[in-house]
């Protein structure tokens, strides 16, 4: 399978979902985007890895991880976005120490945090891009692409969210089902779906 390299266009932030954020990632050699779906933490940490001149005063996580691998000789040499399984995107960290690769699992916006701090390019497979690459279409009453984009990158995050919305489905969930929906959202790192299904519990 073909590797598509990609960069980062922007973070979204959702006017409608709270604590919700979209990172925008876009073919270089093309016009596709890839949306992923990402928390508040991860969103300021690439925010910040982003902009250059912002340092915070203490050193962040990926801050952390980065200085702990500059210690002991370890470099990300690449991330690769290798699979899409119900939404859920998986990265793996290409890692190298005195000329060994490793491949160490990691979520995608851990492992695009990292990259942004190593300068290592971010990668996925042509059959990711097809199956969930988008266009952005700028909204006609906008004079601005990014707001348009903006625009309907909320409205992916809404529809991507919709499946995780508690509603009053958990509602009608036993214990036992609910406590089966949480191993499932933990299993697919879906940490948001599993807040959600942990607060119907701590109610019960």
């Amino acid at each position: 399978m073909s590797l598509v390299r990609l960069n980062i266009k922007g973070i979204s932030y959702s006017q409608t979902q709270n604590g919700a954020y979209a990172l925008i990632l876009n073919e270089i050699d093309g016009d596709r985007k890839l949306p992923i779906v990402i928390g508040a933490f991860e969103a300021q940490s690439i925010a910040i890895a982003l902009e250059k001149e912002i340092r915070p005063p203490r050193p962040l996580t990926h801050d952390l991880f980065k200085n702990f691998a500059d210690r002991f000789d370890i470099v990300v040499k690449q991330v690769i976005i290798h699979k899409l399984v119900d939404g859920v995107f998986y990265s793996s960290l290409i890692c190298e120490r005195d000329k060994v690769e490793e491949i160490i699992d990691a979520r995608t916006s851990d492992a695009i945090a990292l990259a942004l701090r190593f300068n290592a390019p971010i990668f996925t497979y042509k059959n990711i891009l097809d199956k969930a690459g988008i266009y952005l279409k700028v909204d006609p009453k906008s004079e601005d692409e990014s707001e348009g984009d903006s625009v309907l990158v909320d409205d992916f995050i809404a529809e991507e969210l919709e499946s995780s919305s508690p509603k009053d489905v958990y509602k009608n969930k036993t214990l036992d089902e609910l406590h089966q929906l949480l191993d499932e959202a933990v299993a697919n790192e879906d940490y948001e779906k599993a807040a959600k299904i942990r607060d119907e519990i701590s109610k019960r």
